[in-house]
């Protein structure tokens, strides 16, 4: 069955016969040799992720084409299916290509069939083809089937072997030239895993569906107007009614004996004559008389051929695809055609001032909330009186990554801590208490207001202030040995440990792991869908909390890739490959950039000293930026976990994986076991950033 004239010769320098098979070739003045091996093999080399080293060493083969009288130089089986199949990743995975590639589709009819055959080779969407037509090429078919001239005459099976060879000559192609026949159709159905039938014949189009049927292999077809794709599971469903029934309680046996003309009627019916093209519909009355045949356009076979081949895909990976019939109307969308959504740039942000409120009370309460939270979601509920100001954590504000409220109090420590700067400024500050478990509030934090004052609290009230999210890149140089010691002794005054990073290798381990922390908080649903609720684009709803977008520092190229980096389809799919590592770079990169990273650790795990954790890292902060530092929070994903439960909670899929993160960076900063990280911050030189984190009056109560 295989035919010599339209498969390549493929053979191996290193086996003696097929050295002397090379041999009198290159003695023959009319073979042609072609050597392009070094191109190939320098595309092996620059694949990613780079190939195992003995695929690169695999000596190349050659393979010879009769047809051409040409000899060409491929690579060996492996690297050649590897690099040709390349760029479908990752449309196509490779565990999905290794099982499409063991795929056995049967093509009848190779004029629609010969672009769909090649279709199918060309993604590597099969391990072999079995092409059925007894027709030759004639001038009257080039409208449509890409052949030459060079081709007329040659049986259309053939041409279109020939061209599967020319682009992969490893690929098993069997022809029947004598075309499908009642006595031939067993031969090209047995074994076949998929059946793509295009014949004219519509008695041809039954047996095919029969013997399919039988053998519970599925049938695709996909007929030349209006992108018409019939899809039968036979193998789902062994007693479906061939056809989908269109043909009625026609007698298959008359068949072989009706005329053209007779069978048209019935092939109206199947085609569903009042949803054909107008310009087909009125094609069929014209045909025997203007016309000689149905007319066919090249665009319309090439739509057919990929919605086979996308069938194909399905069946071959398990998708789900189910029986029955679907137009792909590319005329008619395009009769419908919509505007796009023109880009619209962000508008500069307008000039914000944080709220005011009157009275010595409302000037810390003001403070107060100026604090920052985790997504800038304020996660406190303020009253005040002229005697004290209570800061309650409100749950309703949390979010995944707010393990137990751990995030929550921390920012609640951060907002207490600027109340006493400006009660101090005010000459009022009074006595502190924090508090657990007070009716439904997890914490509670009461600032009294009495005469009193702290000289080193009053110096921090206009810094306090100016204190911002800084999240332009900004440039790494040495901090100064007193500023460093400055950032200390503030921290533990208020009670906690300052964990400092400032050379550049560790820096440099720092921001691998936190990049591959923000990786699994993008592809973990939950946590992606806490972090795009953060984002806030200009014009586009309240942005008292949350994040402004402008706020990121990212230039117009950044911006568009956050479109695609919000989308949790996006994620799952990145998810489903196991890829997604280029997630942390934006992470990796500012961390890199850095002039030190800095750890604020609270001295125990509950809620009171992560609050006391926030006021430190508050007070780090404000020095921090008082002295000519940029900071930028970094929160990884797990920051506030303590035990198996807490990662598990935080992400099924990478809970391990990230208590093994928090390990190595616990490690990296030499953290005691008894420490609790309360916030990461980022330490750089930069210009100040440009817009400033909002503030909402609706969590402040006045009384």
């Amino acid at each position: 069955m295989i035919i010599a004239a339209c498969t390549a010769l493929v053979l191996d320098a290193a086996e003696p016969a097929d050295k002397a098979v090379l041999d009198r070739l290159r003695a023959d003045p009319v073979i042609e040799f072609i050597d392009h091996s070094d191109a190939q093999l320098e595309e092996v080399r620059k694949l990613l992720p780079p190939p195992d080293p003995e695929l690169v060493a695999e000596p190349c083969r050659w393979a010879y084409y009769p047809w051409r009288r040409t000899v060409v130089a491929v690579l060996a089986p492996r690297a050649f299916r590897l690099v040709r199949l390349d760029r479908n990743r990752n449309m196509i995975t490779a565990e999905e290509q290794a099982r499409l590639g063991a795929l056995r589709i049967g093509v009848a009819g190779l004029s629609a069939g010969h672009i769909i055959a090649h279709t199918l080779a060309a993604q590597g969407m099969c391990g072999e083809l079995r092409l059925a037509d007894f027709d030759r090429l004639e001038l009257s078919n080039l409208n449509r089937v890409p052949a030459t001239v060079f081709d007329l005459g040659v049986n259309k099976a053939e041409a279109a072997a020939r061209r599967i060879a020319e682009l992969d000559p490893y690929l098993p192609v069997r022809v029947l030239p004598a075309g499908l026949t009642v006595d031939t159709v067993d031969e090209f159905l047995d074994g076949l895993d998929i059946v793509v039938e295009e014949c004219d014949s519509l008695a041809m189009k039954v047996v095919v569906r029969e013997g399919a049927r039988a053998r519970r292999i599925p049938v695709l077809m996909a007929s030349s107007d209006r992108g018409l794709v019939d899809v039968e599971r036979f193998d789902l469903e062994p007693e479906r009614p061939i056809l989908h029934g269109l043909l009625g309680e026609l007698d298959f046996a008359r068949l072989p004996q009706m005329s053209s003309r007779e069978m048209v009627p019935h092939l109206l019916r199947f085609l569903e004559a009042e949803q054909l093209s107008p310009r087909l519909a009125a094609s069929a009355v014209e045909l025997g008389r203007q016309l000689s045949t149905w007319p066919q356009l090249a665009g319309d076979v090439v739509l057919g051929a990929t919605a086979v081949a996308e069938s194909v895909r399905r069946i071959g990976v398990g998708e789900a695809l189910r029986s029955g019939r679907a137009r792909i109307d590319v005329v008619g969308r395009l009769n419908q055609l919509d505007e796009p959504e023109m880009t619209v740039d962000h508008p500069l942000p307008e000039n914000y001032s944080d709220p005011a409120l009157p009275g010595v009370s409302g000037t810390i309460t003001a403070a107060a909330i100026r604090a920052p939270s985790g997504g800038n979601s304020q996660p406190w509920h303020i009253d005040t009186t002229t005697d004290a100001i209570t800061i309650r954590l409100a749950p309703q504000h949390t979010s995944t990554m707010d393990v137990g409220f751990r995030g929550s109090a921390v920012a609640l420590g951060a907002a207490l801590f600027n109340a006493k700067v400006a009660a101090a400024s005010e000459r009022v500050l009074g006595p502190v208490g924090l508090t657990e478990s007070v009716d439904d509030t997890p914490l509670q934090a009461v600032l009294q207001l009495s005469g009193g004052g702290d000289s080193d609290l009053v110096g921090l009230y206009q810094p306090m202030l100016a204190r911002e999210t800084n999240r332009r890149l900004g440039t790494s140089r040495p901090i100064p040995t007193a500023t460093i010691e400055l950032l200390h002794t503030v921290c533990e005054r208020e009670g906690a440990a300052l964990h400092l990073l400032t050379q550049h290798y560790d820096i440099v381990r720092a921001a691998t792991i936190l990049a591959a922390a923000d990786r699994i908080r993008y592809l973990t649903p939950k946590l992606h869908a806490d972090m795009v609720s953060e984002l806030r684009w200009p014009g586009n709803g309240s942005a008292d909390t949350g994040i402004d977008v402008r706020s990121l520092e990212l230039d117009a190229g950044d911006l568009a890739v956050l479109d695609i980096l919000t989308r949790p389809d996006v994620m799952t799919q990145l998810f489903q490959w196991g890829a997604g590592t280029a997630l942390g770079d934006d992470t990796r990169r500012r961390v890199t950039a850095s002039s030190a990273i800095a750890v604020v650790a609270a001295p125990g795990a509950t809620l009171t000293d992560y609050a006391r954790g926030g006021s430190a890292a508050e007070a780090v902060w404000i020095t921090a930026q008082q002295h000519g530092l940029t900071v930028q929070p970094i929160s990884p994903v797990f920051l506030y976990a303590c035990d198996v439960e807490d990662f598990s909670e935080l992400s099924k899929a990478f809970g391990h994986e990230l208590a093994e993160l928090q390990r190595e960076f616990r490690q990296l900063f030499g953290m005691p076991s008894d420490g609790s990280a309360a916030l990461v911050l980022r330490l750089a030189f930069a210009e100040p950033a440009s817009v400033q984190s909002r503030r909402s009056l609706d969590r402040v109560g006045m009384l």
